[in-house]
């Protein structure tokens, strides 16, 4: 069960973020950030008493920064891709946004993974650095902020992870409320630093399918984490590059190179050792 959610989390992730990366082309990226949060939390509203679970303090609290290490991990994110090579910023913030659970996993929780586990984390990373890079990104283009930039949002993205496998078992989907709050929070007050409209206009169906697919990603990999280990699940859940790329070789008929190609075997063949591990 916690292969089928983890997987289920990244098909939804990368849906999110194809349809999200569709309307940032047409709108600025700020407000399509802060609209996506906000269609998440109206979402996760009426889903909230279907799950069992109890609100808590511990809930809330690492719920929360949950909701701040993602939000600020999208925003440290999406500035890096403005100012430096996406060959290089996509691919390490890939890497270690799915590094830094498998690491707290193994080596601060004692996840014993066993060697299909290992063999299949070895693989997953792999797989997801594949199929995230695009070419025609130079390394030496990239300034050392800008990789500084990709290695923090990696990070954030690795912490949300983290903090939300954090919360207690017996919470159900509250913490991802406490998260969304936050979220939404952090995204309304850079929107109006950085004097960009709060709504959208134009693109109210792909925002509503990216809002929701996010915070329903937020959700299966939240009871994932339930269920099986984070250090596989994080792994599983960060393969949303491979989903990424498939919708969008399909819906905007992008071609996959070769590198990607052979990173979606790769993903195929990871979860199928992380599978037998008993994620």
């Amino acid at each position: 069960m916690g292969v089928l959610l983890a997987l289920l989390a990244a098909a939804s992730f990368g849906l999110s973020d194809v349809t999200g990366a569709v309307v940032a082309r047409r709108v600025s990226a700020l407000t399509v950030t802060l609209a996506i949060q906000a269609v998440g939390l109206l979402a996760l509203l009426p889903v909230l008493l279907l799950v069992a679970g109890t609100p808590s303090r511990g809930a809330w609290v690492y719920g929360a920064l949950a909701g701040a290490a993602g939000t600020t991990g999208l925003v440290v994110y999406l500035r890096a891709m403005a100012a430096g090579p996406i060959g290089v910023v996509s691919p390490v913030a890939a890497l270690v946004g799915a590094a830094v659970p498998v690491g707290w996993g193994v080596l601060l929780a004692g996840d014993q993974v066993g060697l299909q586990g290992s063999l299949g984390i070895l693989l997953g990373l792999v797989a997801v650095g594949a199929v995230a890079y695009v070419p025609n990104g130079a390394v030496h283009a990239a300034s050392g902020a800008t990789v500084l930039a990709a290695l923090l949002s990696g990070v954030a993205f690795g912490l949300f992870f983290v903090a939300l496998d954090a919360t207690p078992p017996g919470s159900g989907l509250w913490p991802l409320l406490g998260a969304r709050i936050v979220a939404v929070a952090i995204m309304v007050g850079a929107v109006v630093l950085r004097g960009r409209p709060l709504l959208p206009h134009g693109v109210g169906r792909l925002t509503a399918i990216s809002g929701v697919a996010d915070v329903a990603g937020n959700a299966l990999f939240l009871l994932a984490t339930r269920v099986g280990l984070l250090s596989l699940v994080g792994l599983l859940t960060s393969l949303y590059p491979v989903v990424a790329l498939l919708v969008a070789r399909w819906w905007l008929q992008e071609r996959l190179t070769g590198l990607q190609a052979a990173g979606v075997g790769a993903a195929m063949a990871a979860t199928g050792l992380l599978a037998a591990a008993g994620a």
